[in-house]
């Protein structure tokens, strides 16, 4: 790796930390800068989803301010957990080919369902009017496919969790972010554990990206928090389009 490899990713780093935090896809940016260097595309994802994980805990503490109460999110930590674990060891078993094809079509799913929010409430009914019970496992069940997406395929990880939880909890986008935050730290430390363990990660690249994001991931929290729920949301679905069909 040369300087301007190195500065091509430490520039990458950054942009994606901010991202990830404003509205996640930033490995849009981190990922191809992984494969412009050299790596290739199944080692690019594991040492990017290694990468980004300080952006991560970053926008977490930049989000604190929104977090709730911490009885409510401490029971949706395991279930982060156990997702990203089964995510990462499909990755870990899937081919090049197959990869390639299905990261495209969850993206633009994820970006459909959070930009036609509204519609899909009148369908499955508005977070305030679901039951206590009712509530709780169909969060439960969006915090699981959110995570399992991300222990794949870390690119639109926020575009997919604020897709979710945005059509079961009656609260603020920014409340909603400062949630999807945690969860994303949770599924990043824990294909950190896995990737480092059994995966083909690129340490070089980490030493470059990874402090990056981190800088990155704390400011793009802050500027969250000052973005109106409208703008927030149309940034969140034009970055997870422009991420889906580039990846076409």
């Amino acid at each position: 790796m040369d300087f301007l490899d190195a500065g091509l990713l430490l520039a990458a780093g950054l942009a994606a930390g901010t991202i990830n935090a404003v509205a996640g896809g930033g490995s849009l940016i981190t990922f191809p800068a992984l494969i412009a260097v050299g790596l290739p595309p199944i080692q690019a994802n594991v040492t990017n989803s290694v990468s980004v994980c300080p952006g991560y805990l970053a926008a977490v503490a930049g989000s604190r301010d929104d977090l709730p109460d911490y009885r409510r999110l401490w029971p949706l930590l395991p279930t982060a957990a156990l997702g990203a674990t089964a995510g990462g060891a499909l990755l870990l078993n899937t081919s090049e080919d197959a990869f390639k094809i299905v990261i495209p079509i969850l993206v633009l799913g994820a970006t459909a369902v959070l930009a036609f929010q509204d519609r899909l409430r009148r369908l499955v009914g508005h977070p305030a009017d679901l039951g206590p019970r009712r509530r709780t496992l169909t969060l439960q069940g969006m915090v699981a496919l959110g995570s399992v997406y991300g222990g794949y395929f870390g690119a639109a990880l926020g575009v997919m969790l604020v897709a979710g939880l945005a059509l079961v909890l009656d609260e603020t986008l920014a409340r909603v972010s400062a949630l999807k935050n945690v969860i994303s730290a949770v599924v990043g430390l824990t294909t950190v554990a896995i990737f480092s363990a059994f995966g083909p990660v690129d340490w070089a690249a980490v030493a470059i990206v990874a402090p990056a994001t981190l800088v990155g991931g704390y400011l793009g929290a802050r500027i969250a928090r000052q973005l109106p729920p409208a703008v927030l949301k149309g940034v969140i679905v034009a970055f997870g389009t422009t991420i889906g069909l580039l990846l076409i």
